[in-house]
């Protein structure tokens, strides 16, 4: 991210932006980068402009204390100000969330695609977060920044033997050097039900897609994001997972983007 712009408090967002047209923001998710979703950037920047950032406390942008949801739309707001007072937004998984709430906070935003934003919509759903919650804190709050990136590798589903050969992978100084960030995606995240009113005040079109190939509950979920807004749309990707193929999604988000808002 060669370039940096300035939230209204004063914290450093780093990004770059590729292509020329109309902007398009794209937003990552938990234990990402900037450079997680820069790989659209590619494929999009033929028909517009895109901007890949750092969130705040990740990559090269910077943070300030106490942390807020709100904070991270401002953040969004000045990255729409760079891109010349408007722009749609992409978001995966939680940044999925931060994107749908930005729009519902009244920025300047001709649409919104998110890809799997893990709402719980699966009995349990929600006393698993809240204990994750409560587990995450503690972890983050004694400094035990590793336990805290097991923690969220655990809620994602990932097999015990794979979080520990990750644990032993040379990756994962990098995960622990975010790994505080977590506890923002859990923030952006809320009670972790699909914000049905929230999704309501959405004025401007949505795309909600997910995977075939992945967990039913969160083709649910996606489906409940596009029910939820006034002007949504669901779509199924065909072979995809949360691990979506930039090349697949591309095209997608191109001839969303590229409709009338």
């Amino acid at each position: 991210m060669d370039k940096k712009t300035t939230s209204l408090d004063g914290t450093s967002i780093a990004y770059e932006r590729t292509g020329q047209g109309p902007a398009v923001i794209l937003v990552s998710g938990a234990m990402s980068t900037g450079a997680t979703v820069a790989p659209l950037a590619g494929p999009l920047s033929d028909r517009f402009s895109v901007i890949a950032y750092d969130r705040r406390g990740r990559g090269g942008s910077g943070d300030t204390a106490p942390y807020s949801v709100a904070r991270e739309v401002e953040d969004l707001a000045a990255l729409i100000d760079v891109a010349g007072g408007e722009a749609s937004l992409y978001g995966i998984s939680s940044g999925g969330a931060l994107a749908l709430e930005a729009a519902a906070s009244g920025l300047p935003v001709r649409q919104v695609a998110v890809y799997e934003v893990p709402f719980v919509v699966y009995e349990g759903g929600a006393e698993q977060l809240a204990e994750y919650t409560e587990h995450l804190t503690e972890a983050l709050g004694d400094g035990r920044r590793g336990d805290a990136v097991e923690l969220f590798l655990r809620l994602t589903g990932l097999a015990e033997e794979m979080i520990q050969g990750a644990r032993r992978s040379p990756m994962w100084a990098g995960m622990e050097a975010i790994a505080p960030s977590l506890a923002y995606d859990n923030a952006v995240m809320g009670d972790g039900l699909v914000p049905r009113a929230r999704l309501a005040s959405i004025g401007v079109p949505v795309l909600s897609a997910a995977g075939s190939a992945s967990p039913a509950w969160m083709r649910e979920a996606a489906r409940a994001v596009a029910e939820s807004a006034p002007r949504g749309t669901y779509r199924t990707l065909e072979g995809q997972t949360h691990m979506v193929d930039p090349n697949v999604l591309a095209p997608v988000l191109a001839e969303f983007f590229s409709s009338a808002p």
